[in-house]
């Protein structure tokens, strides 16, 4: 069956995109979800960044402590690439045991960093939700996930806007009104429906 690999860069709006989708039937794999389960108090993945970071990475409570992590590793390449590494392969073999077990007409999976972390290979086409890097900041700041340096360092890890769009085989514009994002995501679905049946028939 078709799968979908859906990304775009931080505060781009994939939630919301990917929300719609399922609201039309589309089944929905996110590796944000997939990501917080690896990581989830008592699991492997958690055990082994704590071996790696230390016990600052937690909570008094002994959850992953996401604020303090995430300054720490996107202030560093090396320690970004230290924790990619611990929890990509992770997420990735979540992500294709739940593919083994889909049944929608089409998947859509969700990987913020689909380009960055090597999971190309498990779709058949990139959709990119995509709006101006001066609305992802206006949104970082309006919703409180980061200061200005902050948001500086996280879009410097991410993959450009300009790798994404060039890897894409669909785009959607999210900086317009949600009427517009609707009528994107209707002719998308249909598009994607139609090729899954085609596909299943052959």
């Amino acid at each position: 069956m078709l799968i979908v690999g859906l990304t775009g860069g931080i505060a781009s709006g994939k939630s919301s995109v990917s929300a719609r989708f399922a609201a039309r039937g589309a089944e929905i794999i996110d590796t944000d979800w997939i990501a917080r389960e690896v990581v989830r108090a008592g699991s492997e993945g958690l055990a082994r960044i704590v071996t790696c970071f230390g016990n600052a990475a937690l909570t008094p409570s002994g959850e992953l402590n996401r604020a303090q992590l995430r300054r720490r590793v996107f202030a560093d390449p090396a320690e970004l690439a230290r924790l990619n590494y611990i929890v990509h392969p992770l997420i990735r073999a979540m992500a294709i045991a739940r593919l083994e077990q889909r049944e929608g007409p089409y998947t859509i999976l969700v990987v913020p960093l689909l380009l960055e972390s090597g999971m190309v290979d498990l779709v058949d086409q990139i959709l990119v939700v995509d709006v101006p890097v001066m609305l992802q900041r206006q949104r970082l700041l309006a919703r409180g996930d980061a200061a200005g340096e902050d948001i500086d360092l996280i879009l410097a890890a991410q993959a450009s806007r300009a790798a994404r769009l060039t890897a894409a085989h669909d785009i959607i514009d999210n900086s317009g009104s949600l009427a517009s994002l609707d009528a994107a995501i209707d002719r998308l679905h249909a598009r994607y429906l139609h090729r899954a049946q085609y596909s299943t028939e052959c």
